[in-house]
């Protein structure tokens, strides 16, 4: 499967290394930007998404919510390439 990703994350975060982690283990590419360097991106995660936290992850454009939910989609097959 081909997937655009995006995450959002920032550098002290143990919940950015396992999405990223994970999404590496998978073989799929992801764009990161850190929140810390773009604090607009931050911004526009809370405005737009009202998403606080980080990893913010988008699959295609969509928001998919955190590690908890990339980790779900993967036991349930949906991330298998």
């Amino acid at each position: 499967m081909d997937f655009d990703v995006k995450i959002y994350t920032s550098a002290a975060c143990g919940y950015c290394e396992r999405a990223k982690k994970l999404l590496n283990s998978l073989g799929i590419k992801f764009e990161e930007v850190s929140v810390e360097s773009n604090p607009e991106e931050r911004a526009r995660l809370i405005e737009e998404f009202n998403w606080m936290t980080v990893p913010a992850i988008f699959i295609n454009g969509e928001l998919i919510g955190g590690y908890d939910e990339l980790a779900k989609m993967n036991a349930e097959g949906k991330l298998g390439v």
